[in-house]
């Protein structure tokens, strides 16, 4: 019986696709130590399966041949400078950022009144347009700080009509019995004068002769 050709592309029945990983995953696997024992070859074979499984072969130390992979990627590199074709293509693109930086600084002198002369009505429109959704924008921010200074001075007011209250809590009663001690002192003084007025005197309005003839 004559197998048909597979054909290359994504198989949809997940079953199937599951059968055909195993079967290609472990001809792999057999094959990569055929290879490192036949030829002499330091093999590495890193496989993760759809569902995130991970499989793999070394024919030594996996880690040992990342590390010299690393090492001969990095030395390639540094041996053969960026091509033609890259240098044409990185200039490209810097000329790109600057064009895009001169554009940037036209526009932010625009926003500040500068170069309006070369400007046409439809430009200064949305110019306008512009500022007037930043004036908007920073009104909204500028009113939101107010309200926030404001709920944090009345938590403020809060805290020190407490305080306040409880300060005339604790010391109220004191002023109290030092006022009440002060009335009783007051009352002392007006009793003895009352007392001192009750002394009968004699009193004789006239010459000093009358009133040695009087007595």
């Amino acid at each position: 019986m004559v197998r048909g050709k597979t054909q290359m592309r994504r198989i949809e029945n997940a079953t199937s696709r599951q059968v055909t990983f195993s079967k290609r995953r472990n001809g792999l696997l057999k094959k990569a130590f055929e290879l490192s024992v036949l030829c002499d070859a330091e093999v590495a074979l890193i496989i993760f399966s759809p569902r995130g499984k991970l499989h793999e072969f070394a024919s030594s130390s996996m880690h040992e041949t990342i590390k010299r992979y690393q090492k001969h990627t990095k030395d390639s590199q540094a041996n053969n400078p960026p091509s033609e074709h890259n240098m044409q293509h990185l200039k490209h693109e810097a000329a790109a950022m600057m064009k895009k930086i001169e554009q940037l600084e036209t526009s932010k002198q625009k926003l500040h009144g500068e170069g309006l002369g070369s400007c046409t009505m439809e430009e200064l429109q949305q110019l306008e347009q512009k500022l007037e959704r930043s004036v908007t924008t920073i009104r909204a921010r500028k009113m939101q700080v107010y309200k926030q200074q404001i709920d944090r001075l009345k938590e403020k007011e809060k805290a020190l009509c407490a305080e306040n209250a409880m300060l005339c809590d604790k010391f109220g009663l004191q002023a109290w019995g030092r006022a009440g001690s002060s009335e009783e002192r007051a009352v002392v003084p007006s009793a003895e004068i009352s007392e001192v007025s009750d002394v009968e005197t004699e009193l004789f309005i006239g010459l000093p002769e009358t009133r040695h003839k009087r007595h």
